[in-house]
């Protein structure tokens, strides 16, 4: 008897489960059909081939090329499809699948179609593979053009992310509605992400731990159960503007009609976040000594290391060595600090940058007299501010509109709304500034200046993973001189608060910053991410 496979398709995952079925309606149909086809031919299918919710507009398929390898390997005679757009859907991968067939001695044969190896046969196959591309493109562009005019409106093209459902509804005159609506049970859990995140003091793993330990699931699909998100599902959560009320379609972004779950300044702050750490990005390791990455040498400059040495008695030392000596990379001949001198050093230095409660208090009244004077004046400037932002909303809706009336190009669309996305996060990171000038960076000067005047006792008194963050956050760098004295070099805000209560002279020997408060906006960072943390227990 001779020896066929049969070859079965269908183009999206609705099909291949409609009916609350496994293979929905459409696959049991090309089965029955191609059967009848092999007994009309005497012949007896071997094998089957299924590509279930796949577009045959790729030849990447894992039930075709599955196919492919097995009739290299078999003597089978024909190769049985439904109807040719089963097969594919463009005349290239049209081309290199019959010719595949014939290398290996196999006939093609449809179902519904009348084709062979006679010329006509082969006509009629030239025509048909044309049909079917043409009806893909088509299609192709109908739903576009769809989909288009969808988000024109307001409408989310495709499955909502998780935090959403797509609901279907039937209104009074039988007519089917699919909208988008808040998931009561997983949009709270979302927005609480955003929020935590947004504090500075969490990763994506953490915050992914948190949230599936507070519940959070995917949505089950016939296919699919529910189950966690892995890490790289919850960074698309957290880069997605659709939380924010805006949709990404086809690079460009629009205004959605759904409920925003997040707030737009939270959602750009947490953008921000995602940014400048995936710039910085660093390795977490465990550190075997709180002082370990952080000194340098005070002679060429290249980072000391943390050894050990042990004696012939098996005792062992710890010390710190340049980098630069100990590679040759330098002609350094700096000798080696023990760790014991090293961290006196370091803690001493507290000592030295911490005020008396006096000076406390004299340039607590400073500061708060200094932002008085900075806040006078400003209410026009608060005004500009408005009167541009909404001047730029406004030109992103005629844009939204000349896009959709085809009056410009998407490349144009995206480049005009790169440039004004650009000025609407400027402004609003200055109206920020405007709104907290009198809370947030105001606290955060109050807070370094308590810091300081607790400098001493709280290092004295932490443990070593407070005493690192401590170090990190009051300190740009440390270096350990020749003669092993300690060369630190402040962060702001507390190098200027230093100058000020020395009268500029510690400042100009080992620091070059501005002395203006507004510095402190610079390294706000430095409150919230690092001395926050590192005072804890103190």
């Amino acid at each position: 008897m001779l020896l066929a496979v049969s070859y079965l398709r269908v183009s999206t995952r609705e099909q291949a489960e409609r009916g609350g079925t496994d293979e929905g309606f459409s696959i049991p149909a090309q089965r029955e059909a191609n059967a009848r086809k092999a007994d009309e031919l005497g012949a007896r299918i071997v094998r089957e081939f299924i590509d279930a919710g796949e577009s045959a507009r790729s030849a990447d398929r894992d039930g075709l090329q599955d196919m492919l390898a097995f009739i290299a390997g078999a003597r089978t005679t024909f190769c049985i499809v439904h109807k040719l757009d089963r097969l594919a859907r463009n005349r290239a991968d049209d081309v290199k699948i019959h010719e595949a067939l014939i290398n290996a001695g196999v006939t093609l044969v449809s179902a519904t179609e009348s084709i062979d190896q006679t010329p006509s046969g082969m006509l009629v196959h030239g025509i048909m593979s044309s049909i079917a591309e043409f009806y893909s493109r088509n299609l192709a562009t109908e739903v576009t053009k769809g989909l288009t005019q969808k988000v024109s409106q307001g409408g989310t093209p495709g499955r909502a992310p998780i935090g959403y459902l797509n609901v279907r509804r039937t209104d009074e005159q039988g007519r089917e509605m699919r909208t988008v609506e808040v998931d009561p049970e997983r949009a709270p859990l979302i927005t609480w992400g955003f929020e935590q995140y947004a504090g500075g003091e969490t990763s994506v793993t953490a915050l992914l731990r948190d949230l599936t330990a507070r519940g959070l699931r995917s949505v089950p699909s016939p296919k699919r159960p529910s189950g966690p998100l892995g890490k790289n599902a919850l960074y698309r959560v957290l880069t997605n503007p659709y939380y924010a009320g805006v949709i990404r379609y086809r690079g460009a972004l629009h205004p959605g009609a759904h409920e925003p779950i997040v707030e737009r300044v939270l959602f750009d702050q947490v953008q921000s976040l995602l940014k400048a750490r995936n710039a910085h990005a660093t390795r977490h390791v465990q550190h075997a000594h709180h002082l370990k990455g952080l000194l340098h040498c005070g002679t060429c400059g290249s980072r000391m290391l943390l050894d050990f040495a042990t004696n012939p008695r098996g005792t062992t030392y710890a010390y710190f060595v340049c980098s630069g000596r100990a590679s040759k990379r330098t002609a350094c001949t700096r000798r080696a600090v023990p760790v014991q001198v090293a961290e006196r050093l370091v803690a001493d230095s507290y000592a030295n940058i911490t005020i008396s409660e006096d000076g406390y208090r004299h340039l607590a009244a400073e500061l708060d007299t200094a932002f008085d004077q900075r806040g006078a004046g400003r209410d026009q400037e608060f005004t500009d501010l408005t009167a541009s932002r909404a001047r730029l909303e406004a030109e992103s809706d005629k844009l939204l509109a000349a896009h959709f009336a085809d009056a410009i190009d998407l490349p144009t669309l995206k480049r005009h709304q790169d440039r004004i996305r650009a000025g609407l996060a400027d402004i609003e990171h200055r109206l920020s500034e405007h709104d907290q000038q009198h809370v947030g960076g105001r606290a955060f000067l109050h807070d370094s200046l308590r810091l300081l005047a607790d400098a001493h006792h709280a290092y004295a008194y932490s443990d070593d993973g407070s005493r690192r963050l401590a170090n990190q956050a009051f300190y740009t760098r440390l270096e350990i001189t020749e003669d092993e004295q300690l060369r630190p070099r402040l962060a702001e805000p507390f190098a200027t608060i230093i100058r000020e209560t020395t009268g500029g002279k510690e400042a100009r020997r080992e620091h070059s910053t501005s002395s203006d408060v507004a510095c402190s906006r610079k390294t706000l960072w430095v409150g919230r991410a690092g001395l926050e943390p590192a005072t804890q227990g103190l």
